[in-house]
């Protein structure tokens, strides 16, 4: 939205001082009533640097280019609930800021950390009343929508169905697990990217030079500088500026306008991988790093394990993952890896960190580097399809147990073969549950990995 004539624009777009601003609402301690105040001159570097529009909103061009489903909306003010998923910095916070400005709805916000279920109602009321009196829509934006209980979602739905609010959800957690299904069935799913090296760097070098919110070229960074930091914030905005602005206070400090390497790494020194043990990217890296075990890409492996152990992810999850990848992966091409993987699950608790590394790493490489086959978990999976279709089958009178007294007069064991009383301890008898017979479920790769396939079993 274009500033009013003869107003200034100001850090969130708009008018300037006849705009309207956000207030805090009485009695709801989580709830701010119209747009955002903008950041003053002692907020954080990346508060101060938020976008004002979508033209200075960087990335996301799948979501916000040119003749875009989501910028139409926006533009055009006609936005529908709508969930913003995706990693923490790529913009989900800025760009509810943005409708804030832009909308001719009225905007409110709730955090999920500090509302509760009755600031919901209480929205939900003013909205209703809000659209019965004067026909105007309001726009609820409700910042870590994955912190909410499912019962603080579904009281959304009411004003969501009715139409009385249109909801935007920011959540950095997959919301398919997150959010309850009648809440994401209401909501057009938006999901945004990390932003490239590229689009990092281009944030920071406004930021350097930008005179009124960013640093007014009081420190240079160097190419150097800005490559390295931009490389570093792993596709987060917010990291990056949190960390220039440390940097640039490290190099005043010293009385140097010229922010060196060593200031960056200094200012991201204990900045922690980014893993939430609870969350999607928990679940996105242990896929990542069974798979690269199942395509034997020993590398990969290593690299992904090293991520885990350094964002304290617990050993005994890590080991389980191998003991149960040792069976489903490797099988009988190498009965050995289910050995190893499961001396690297007791290492674990004998051992313990940081010196278990070491035994996970060489599980990690002999599972990665073994022979590989499915040929059990398609085993076990035919055979529990079929129990669970053609029910459990009864045992074969003469497979029933026939050791206690009465058993016999029952007909229990009767015509059962003893194999040890054959050559070879082979005989040719039932074994399988009644009306499950011909069926087969062993069925290995022939030659993997000198795993006997089936007719070779049957000679034995």
């Amino acid at each position: 939205m274009s500033p009013a004539p003869g107003s200034e624009p100001t850090l969130f777009g708009g008018g300037g001082a006849g705009a309207k601003r956000g207030r805090r609402v009485p009695g709801r301690p989580g709830a701010q009533s119209g747009p955002p105040v903008p950041a003053g001159a002692s907020a954080p570097l990346a508060a101060r640097m938020r976008p004002r529009s979508l033209d200075e909103l960087m990335g996301q061009s799948h979501l916000l280019g040119a003749g875009s489903v989501l910028r139409g909306l926006i533009e055009e003010d006609k936005l529908r609930s709508v969930l913003l998923y995706g990693p923490p910095g790529t913009g989900k916070t800025s760009l509810a800021h943005i409708v804030a400005e832009a909308t001719s709805a009225h905007f409110e916000q709730l955090s999920a950390v500090t509302s509760g279920v009755a600031d919901v109602r209480a929205v939900m009321a003013e909205a209703r009343e809000r659209l019965q009196g004067t026909g105007r829509r309001t726009i609820l934006f409700i910042d870590e929508v994955h912190r909410f209980s499912r019962t603080q979602q579904d009281a959304l739905l009411p004003g969501v169905e009715a139409g009385w609010v249109v909801f935007i959800g920011a959540t950095t957690e997959n919301p398919f697990f997150s959010v309850t299904s009648p809440l994401l069935s209401r909501s057009l799913l938006f999901r945004l990217e990390p932003l490239t090296k590229e689009e990092v760097r281009a944030i920071l070098e406004r930021a350097v030079v930008e005179p009124e919110r960013g640093l007014s070229g009081r420190v240079s960074a160097s190419d150097e500088v800005l490559d390295h930091l931009a490389g570093k914030a792993e596709g987060d905005a917010r990291v990056a500026l949190n960390a220039l602005e440390a940097a640039a206070d490290r190099a005043a400090a010293r009385g140097d306008e010229a922010l060196a390497v060593g200031d960056v790494e200094e200012a991201l020194r204990q900045r922690l991988v980014r893993y939430d043990r609870a969350g999607d990217q928990h679940y996105d890296i242990v896929s990542a790093f069974i798979k690269a075990m199942r395509g034997s890409d020993t590398d990969a492996a290593l690299a992904w394990l090293a991520r885990m152990i350094h964002s304290g992810e617990d050993p005994r999850f890590i080991a389980r993952r191998m003991v149960i990848f040792a069976s489903e992966d490797v099988g009988q091409a190498d009965p050995m890896a289910l050995v190893v993987a499961t001396a690297a699950a007791q290492a674990v608790e004998y051992v313990g960190l940081p010196e278990v590394q070491l035994n996970l790493a060489q599980g990690v490489v002999y599972l990665a580097t073994a022979p590989k086959s499915n040929a059990v978990i398609r085993a076990i999976g035919d055979a529990m399809a079929d129990v669970e279709k053609e029910g459990q089958g009864a045992v074969p009178g003469h497979l029933r147990d026939a050791h206690y007294p009465g058993a016999k007069a029952l007909g229990h064991g009767e015509g059962y073969k003893y194999p040890h009383a054959y050559p070879g301890a082979r005989v040719e008898q039932t074994y399988m549950p009644e009306g499950f017979e011909g069926k087969k479920y062993w069925k290995p790769e022939p030659g993997v990995g000198g795993e006997p396939d089936a007719e070779e079993l049957g000679e034995r």
